[in-house]
């Protein structure tokens, strides 16, 4: 009868020591979910200069950053700021004009943002828009990581 028991209690052992170490009854710690947003902000009025800088915003990071966008590490958002409800971005992020706004959100909180004001100064030059907002978002997304 002793063998028994003691036969049970190794057995019990092992398979206590067996599901201590399975992975379905271990904590796992999931990774940091971040993404960057690109806001582009604007109000109701909008001249030909303000639809310039938002098309050239959308293009700039719909070709360069495809697969970021594809994978969900990068959103494009145009957004009205005197509409109801989005009044709170004017104070959030200091705006007194149209401007292009990289935020950088880990778990479901932003951590980061950053005002690419220099975009109007850029307008006239495609190509000099598409690189400063290009370096921006690419240095963002590092962060990203």
């Amino acid at each position: 009868m002793k063998k028994i028991i003691m036969v049970i209690l190794a057995v019990v052992a092992v398979i206590s020591a067996d599901f201590s170490r399975s992975s379905a009854f271990a904590v796992e710690e999931k990774p940091a979910i971040s993404k960057v947003i690109a806001f582009y902000f604007h109000g109701s009025f909008r001249c030909p200069t303000c639809r310039k800088l938002e098309a050239y915003s959308k293009e700039t990071i719909s070709t360069n950053f495809k697969y970021e966008i594809d994978s969900g590490k990068l959103e494009f958002k145009e957004v009205n700021t005197e509409e109801k409800g989005n009044e709170h971005f004017v104070d959030e992020y200091q705006l007194y004009t149209k401007t292009l706004i990289l935020s950088l959100v880990k778990d479901g909180k932003e951590v980061k943002w950053k005002n690419l004001d220099k975009i109007w100064e850029l307008v006239g030059n495609k190509k000099k828009y598409a690189d400063y907002v290009t370096n921006a978002v690419s240095d963002l997304l590092k962060e990203a990581q």
